[in-house]
This record gives structure tokens, C-alpha cells and sequence, in this order.
């Protein structure tokens, strides 16, 4: 059995180690590829003003989460809920782990190893090099409906990327729904692959801006290439 947590944060800043602190953690559990329905989700006190450019991006104010618990009290029920043994999922994953570990670091508690955790972003950008490969765009290219997104929030960004988790995958079989009532999975993914129907190959249409992008990348990133030799 594989466990993977696919999940997201939100902060009052770019860097922990400068004052910075977590506002939310957001975070949707896969079993071997399907969601279970579990998930996690959590605002924090961060015990300070938070910037109006961060505000700008989530839209929590220190108003709002003044009220909320700060890190220390809530650690253990995030710890608890990832495991020992379970896969972390991220898109710009060192940006939320380094968040993580930092505030973990400053109780005293175990820290996440690189070894447990899958970039979402560093996937997509092997898989399109050169073209847009933020959550939104990634949304687009896969026909993943995050009309709901007009601010960042930790739980749906973590739902939208377990969607999108999937497809770079290999695409989300009909059974693999993300809603909350998702009880018998493991049952209903069994059935969908009794006479499975055949299945065409996906085709992703490519823009012009992203077929120019990636012809940029081949000419000015990747030097001395076999094809480019006289």
C-alpha cells in the first residue's frame, strides 16, 4: 500500500527563517492513487501582521486568524495525520517543506526527509519543458475545473492538485473522485477495470505561446544537443 499526502501551505511570507510563519495547511490522503475522502485542513495564528502582499495572495488577514491556534498547538495533528511512512506531494515542494521543517525544527520535532517527497512542479516541468507550469495552468492543460480559485487556499489548492497529481500520473480513472462522500474506493476501483473499455490516448493541445516557448528553450537552454551538431 502506498499512502501519499498531496498538500499545500500558505504564509505570511517567502522565507521561515526570517521571521516568516505559516497561516494554513491544507492537505487531500491518496491510497495507491486514490483518494480516500480523508483530508486535512487547518488555519494558524501566526502571531504577527500579516503583509498586504501576502494578503493579496490568500486573502487571510491577521484579523481573521488572530483566533486560530498558533503551530505549536496544532504539530501534532498534522504530524499525526501525514504518518511516518506516507509520501508528501507538493508543487514547489521545497518552498512548503523548507516552511514545515523550519517551524517543526523550532519544537523539537521531527523534521520531513527529502526522500519522502514528490515535486509536482519539478515533474510537470520535465514533462513540458518551457511552458507555464503553475497550478492554474496545469488546471487548463488538463481540464481540471478550478473556476472556485480566485484566491489561494491551502485545502483546495491541495484538492486541485491531487487531481492534477493524477493526470501527470497517468490520468484519473473514473473512480478516483476527490469528494468528500468517496467511502468504498478500493471497491469501486476494482469494478471500473472489470471489461474495461478501451481507452484513446489523450492528446493535449499546445498553444502557440507554449510551442514558442519550448523552441526558446531548446535553442538558448540546452547546449551542445545531438540535434544541433554539425
Amino acid at each position: 500500500m502506498v499512502r501519499e499526502i498531496v498538500f499545500d501551505t500558505e504564509t505570511t511570507g517567502f522565507k521561515a527563517e526570517e521571521g516568516e510563519r505559516l497561516v494554513e495547511i491544507g492537505a487531500v490522503e491518496l491510497i495507491n492513487h486514490i483518494p480516500t475522502g480523508r483530508t486535512y485542513h487547518q488555519y494558524i495564528n501566526p502571531e504577527k501582521e500579516v503583509p498586504e502582499e501576502a494578503f493579496k495572495v490568500h486573502g487571510l488577514s491577521y484579523d481573521f486568524l488572530k483566533d486560530y491556534p498558533v503551530f505549536s498547538k496544532v504539530a501534532d495533528d498534522w504530524l499525526e495525520f501525514v504518518g511516518d511512512d506516507s509520501v508528501l506531494v507538493a508543487h514547489n515542494a521545497s518552498f512548503d517543506i523548507n516552511f514545515l521543517n523550519y517551524e517543526l525544527k523550532q519544537l523539537g520535532k521531527p523534521t520531513f526527509s527529502w526522500d519522502r517527497v514528490v515535486d509536482t512542479l519539478e515533474i510537470a516541468r520535465n514533462m513540458f519543458p518551457g511552458a507555464r507550469n503553475n497550478l492554474d495552468a496545469l488546471c487548463r492543460r488538463f481540464g481540471v475545473d478550478n473556476s472556485d480559485r480566485t484566491k489561494h487556499g491551502a485545502l483546495l489548492d491541495a484538492e486541485l492538485l491531487a487531481k492534477v497529481y493524477l493526470e501527470l500520473m497517468g490520468g484519473e480513472e473514473p473512480s478516483m473522485s476527490l469528494d468528500s462522500n468517496a467511502s468504498n474506493t478500493q471497491t469501486a476501483f476494482v469494478a471500473s477495470h472489470e471489461n474495461k473499455p478501451f481507452r484513446e490516448p489523450r492528446v493535449f493541445a499546445i498553444s502557440e505561446e507554449e510551442l514558442k516557448a519550448h523552441e526558446n528553450f531548446l535553442v538558448s537552454e540546452l547546449k551542445e544537443a545531438l540535434w544541433s551538431s554539425n
